[in-house]
């Protein structure tokens, strides 16, 4: 088992606040593996950043009025804001457009030229005399020659997916202003030689046997198409500048910069304070298990672009150990929109409820096997059901009963007998369980597992009534509330990779210790951990209930507006 575990969520981009499907798709899951191997006593680096440069950047900055540098800037304040808001635990969270990644970017150019893997070629571009620029292949849009599909992109069709190129589309305009005013220009610019890396990147891509089929074979279709040498600059102003003569207006591809901010993260940690050694993660790191969180849109550039990168500069950098991949979240049957505002964004949530009901929902139901619908309906149903009827219900009739009829103590009195031995035998097997889902990175199994530990907790109350006991054998209804709160410790420890603040506030009502709150042992040992007279405090009721006319209102409210969602730094 490695020493260090190094974790990366894909990097949101810098244009507007991410909707659900972002957060579930990437920085949600690696957060909660990353409290899950903390709690475990593991050493974790958990890293992401905004990923800041392109055409995107600067066309949002220019439409609301600023300096792309202070856009990107704000922006990234509001990102951070809002992963702070939702409890996501990273170590560090950056920006692709630091002083670090620039230095790196430019150290892996110059490496994987000296190895023969760059050349500086000609190429034909689209130019827009409209707008005056050339147009990156993103913003070129015409017809695919391939399929006839006319809402290609210069880089892809979404229809056939073929990969393309802006010069080949038939009929092309510019995507910025939609006009046809467009000429072919010739401009100079490097191309990364992926196909001489194709054979090591098989071999990699082949020896990971326990990747989710979606990250391989999106990575081996790729390979099996035939890599192409790809350009890595643009003719753009806003990004990492080409140090090279004739290149002056010209930056690196995003595409190129972006996964290299993973270690640009890591040294912008690391120079915050100078303990902290960036270059241990990274170079010759053969003690660190490095695992990599992203949509599957995403894979292509992380088992390709960023491990040819990695293995074309000939040194001992660390390639991922783990990539996982999720499918996409979908909204009501279709796709959302940040320019139709159609869908809930990680603002509007926020809005609407605390961050632990959309924590527990997104990861019981996450895109894993395949694409999942996000409805309003569902969404109610799992929390009504499973946090107010499940996990919220043991916490408060426990806590609340305790309060009642013990004076709110830890009561004495009573052993545990059979039924005890038996719950706890369950949840031993239970626990074991959801533990292997989770290092298996298996979300969706392990929140089923952690319904199932909760709901154990409920039966074994159901079953034994300590309610009508405390009158006829007092003494064995103090052992049951005794055994009952100590469940209420362990079910807040177990989870709290998933919903942090409801678990946090469960722990601060039990005055649990630091030592008490530390992932268990063996469920017998966990339930004598708070002894008689311990003293419990009041708690508010974990989590309310959703009704109807609020997913009404919701329904209508999020089915897609004209105006996108009104990003503020305040």
């Amino acid at each position: 088992m490695a020493a260090r575990h190094l974790i990366t969520s894909a990097l949101p981009y810098i244009n507007g606040v991410k909707h659900l499907g972002n957060l579930i798709g990437s920085m949600l899951p690696a957060d909660v593996y990353a409290r899950y191997l903390r709690a475990r006593g593991r050493q974790v680096l958990l890293l992401c950043a905004t990923d800041e440069h392109g055409t995107p950047a600067e066309l949002a900055a220019l439409e609301a009025g600023q300096d792309v540098a202070e856009f990107c800037r704000l922006q990234h304040q509001i990102q951070a804001d809002l992963a702070r808001r939702f409890h996501l635990s990273f170590d560090h969270f950056g920006r692709s457009s630091s002083p670090q990644n620039h230095e790196l970017t430019k150290y892996f150019a110059r490496r994987l030229e000296e190895h023969g893997l760059i050349e500086e070629r000609t190429t034909r571009q689209i130019y827009s005399r409209a707008d005056g620029r050339f147009l990156p292949d993103r913003y070129v849009v015409g017809t695919c020659p391939h399929c006839g599909f006319d809402g290609a992109r210069g880089d892809q069709c979404e229809n056939c997916t073929r990969v393309l190129d802006p010069v080949d589309l038939l009929s092309p305009r510019s995507s910025i202003s939609g006009s046809a005013d467009v000429e072919i220009r010739e401009s100079r610019h490097l191309f990364f030689k992926l196909p001489a890396l194709a054979p090591e990147l098989r071999t990699w891509i082949e020896s990971k046997t326990d990747w989710p089929s979606v990250t391989v074979s999106i990575g081996l279709k790729w390979l099996d198409e035939g890599l192409q040498d790809r350009g890595i600059t643009r003719d753009l102003r806003w990004g990492v500048p080409v140090d090279r003569p004739g290149f002056e207006d010209k930056v690196f591809y995003v595409w190129f910069d972006a996964p290299i901010e993973y270690i640009g993260v890591t040294k912008e940690w690391a120079d915050l304070d100078p303990a902290r050694d960036w270059r241990s993660w990274w170079f010759d790191a053969d003690d660190v298990a490095y695992t990599q969180f992203m949509a599957k849109d995403n894979v292509p550039f992380h088992t390709i672009m960023f491990p040819a990168t990695l293995i074309g500069t000939r040194e001992p950098w660390k390639l991922p150990d783990f990539i996982k991949a999720f499918n996409w979240l979908t909204y009501d049957g279709g796709k959302f929109s940040t320019s139709r505002h159609r869908g809930v964004f990680m603002s509007d949530a926020l809005e609407l409820l605390p961050a632990d009901y959309w924590r527990y929902y997104l990861l019981a139901n996450a895109p894993e096997s395949d694409d999942a619908d996000f409805t309003w309906t569902l969404f109610a149903a799992v929390v009504n059901k499973d946090l107010v009827g499940v996990f919220g219900n043991f916490v408060n009739r426990v806590l609340k009963f305790t309060a009642s009829k013990f004076d709110g103590q830890v009561p004495a009195g009573g052993e545990a007998g059979p039924r005890e031995a038996a719950l706890f035998a369950e949840l031993d097997g239970r626990i074991a369980a959801y533990q292997a889902h989770l290092e298996a990175l298996s979300f969706r199994k392990a929140l089923i597992e952690l319904r199932a530990i909760w709901a154990a907790g409920n039966v074994y109350l159901a079953d034994l009534e300590p309610w009508k006991l405390v009158e006829s054998d007092r003494a064995r209804a103090a052992a049951i509330v005794r055994t009952a709160l100590n469940l209420v410790r362990l079910f807040a420890i177990l989870s709290a990779p998933a919903v942090p603040e409801a678990s946090g506030r469960v722990l601060d009502a039990l005055e649990a210790s630091p030592d008490e709150r530390r992932w268990p042992a063996d469920v017998r040992t966990e339930t004598q951990m708070l002894r008689p007279g311990r003293h419990i405090l009041p708690i508010d009721l974990l989590f309310r209930r959703i009704t109807e006319d609020e997913t009404a209102m919701w329904t209508a409210r999020f089915a897609g507006q004209s105006s996108s969602p009104v990003a503020s730094a305040n």
